[in-house]
């Protein structure tokens, strides 16, 4: 059985950076939310070595400054 869930008072500047990686994702801003929401109460396992390195490549991450300057970026926009 599935239930309605609404988010209300959402800022523009989310919603836009919501509808932004909707968009990377190839997803409608429902579904990034739902696949945001269903990551968000997925079970915590560790990752295998093929995994953590499908998500670097995933990231295009290549060298630790780059990484460095992603989470930078991240923590300068909240």
């Amino acid at each position: 059985m599935s239930v309605n869930l609404s988010i209300k008072n959402a800022s523009e500047r989310i919603v836009d950076r919501l509808r932004k990686r909707a968009e990377r994702h190839q997803r409608s801003l429902q579904g990034e939310l739902l696949a945001i929401i269903e990551e968000a109460v997925r079970d915590d396992r560790s990752l295998t070595p093929a995994e953590l390195l499908a998500e670097v490549r995933r990231l295009g991450l290549h060298t630790p400054a780059e990484s460095v300057a992603i989470v930078r970026a991240d923590r300068d926009g909240r």
